[in-house]
């Protein structure tokens, strides 16, 4: 026993360690990912990706003979604690791979996505969302990672991922065609902080119909966000973070309307909706949030939170004129957000460690405002 506990202090050093040295190997107010980090980020999908449990199901039973394994219901993406974690972790991989093709992980990020994006899998996962009860399944947000990451794998100059790609499309078709069927019948957006929210999964939706040349679903998004946001202003974003938030409501809100509004429309748009930005207000919206324990699966969300706040207020600052003050602002935000969490995407625990990595490395690819 004493033995086991040396060895677990040992681990939690040496993660420790891994963090402080992959802070230091950035300059102080630079948010770019370095080779290192996007190796240390990989080993820690790599080792998700594949592991079936523990597992969060969201699944209904339909009967007896649907009471199975996670790995029998979900052939592609049974690992990392969770469906939707799995795919951002499968996204990340992908991600990764294209930016640094020369990663020591190069080989085993090839192997697992070889088997787990193999088309008898993919096959699986479409039939899965095709069986009664599964309406609302990862509704919308496995949604929009799956769509990010069909998108990452388009036009992808590389022979193992054109052939994922090829896999991958029927199961981003079905998804899509749900965000057809769905987005008419959805009166109110859902303005949580957590998975459901509606901004989130029209931005990634968006990204990808975009990407595909699909203008009938790009086009409903934008009418579809238009009628939900367009009209919004004051947001009471001192309200925020709710205790479980990984998303910011009003930063994701507005990230998706610097993607439908041109940006002389948008930058009304934001004066409107946060009118005390420029004044570094509300407080509680642009100082990191507080993380108090890493070991508990939702108050860990928090770390997330700071990472997309980080990217909202980069993709934000960055559709505003050069000469507006909420500009400069939101990029000292972000970076303070960044600087706060990085350090603890590997934090030895596996409630953050199955998904973090996927937000740290969105966060630090995207661009420099």
């Amino acid at each position: 026993m004493h033995t086991n506990i040396v060895r677990i202090v040992l681990g939690f050093s040496l993660i420790a360690a891994q963090s402080q040295i992959l802070a230091q190997s950035r300059k102080p107010d630079q948010l770019s990912l370095t080779q290192p980090e996007a190796s240390h980020f990989a080993s820690l999908a790599l080792k998700c990706v594949r592991k079936e449990y523990p597992n969060k199901l969201d699944h209904v039973n339909n009967d007896a003979a649907d009471v199975r394994s996670p790995r029998e219901m979900h052939g592609s993406f049974y690992g990392c604690f969770d469906w939707h974690s799995s795919v951002h972790g499968h996204w990340m991989l992908v991600h990764l791979l294209r930016l640094f093709p020369a990663l020591p992980e190069a080989r085993e990020i090839r192997a697992a996505l070889n088997a787990n994006l193999a088309a008898r899998n993919i096959s699986g996962e479409v039939a899965y969302l095709g069986q009664a009860n599964r309406a609302s399944f990862e509704r919308t947000y496995g949604w929009a990672w799956l769509l990010k990451l069909a998108e990452e794998l388009h036009g992808w100059n590389d022979e193992d991922g054109r052939r994922w790609s090829q896999n991958l499309q029927p199961l981003a078709d079905a998804l899509a065609e749900k965000y057809l069927s769905f987005l008419p019948k959805q009166t109110y957006p859902i303005r949580t902080g957590v998975h459901p929210n509606t901004a989130f999964g029209l931005a990634f939706a968006l990204d990808f119909a975009r990407a595909f040349g699909n203008q009938k679903l790009a086009a409903l998004i934008v009418e579809r966000s238009r009628t939900y946001y367009a009209n919004d202003r004051n947001y009471p974003a001192a309200w925020e973070p709710g205790g479980e938030d990984f998303f910011s409501p009003a930063l994701i809100e507005a990230d998706l309307m610097r993607r439908v509004m041109s940006k002389a429309e948008f930058a009304v748009w934001f004066r409107r909706f946060l009118p005390g930005t420029t004044r570094g207000e509300p407080k509680a919206l642009l100082q990191p949030a507080i993380v108090t324990d890493r070991t508990d699966p939702k108050l860990v969300h928090l770390d997330g939170l700071n990472l997309s706040r980080a990217w909202c207020m980069r993709s934000i600052a960055s559709a505003l004129p050069q000469t507006d003050r909420a500009r400069r602002v939101l990029t000292r935000s972000a970076l303070a957000h960044a600087k706060v969490t990085l350090p603890h995407v590997a934090s030895g625990n596996y409630e953050g460690e199955h998904w973090l990595a996927s937000f740290a490395v969105y966060l630090l690819t995207t661009p420099e405002p």
